[in-house]
């Protein structure tokens, strides 16, 4: 079973990645974009037929290793 999670910094951390993203499509012409922030991807295939079984692995994953809980959020977004 295929689980999604993102991984965001959290609101009051800087973000320069997304900071010069912003600046790039600000010079390319897209003025209407107010902010941007970048983050982490991750689609992960466990073997584990129960959703909410694969979703507490991939949530204990991130806990433990894919997200620094200190600086960043994450999001489960998807379960297949």
């Amino acid at each position: 079973m295929k689980v999604s999670a993102v991984i965001t910094l959290k609101k009051d951390v800087l973000d320069p990645q997304g900071k010069v993203i912003h600046e790039t499509l600000d010079g390319m012409g897209f003025n209407s974009v107010n902010e941007v922030r970048q983050g982490k991807y991750f689609e992960i295939d466990v073997k584990e037929n129960d959703p909410k079984k694969a979703k507490d692995l991939v949530e204990d994953m991130c806990k433990k290793l894919l997200a620094n809980l200190v600086i960043e959020n994450y999001k489960i977004i998807e379960t297949q």
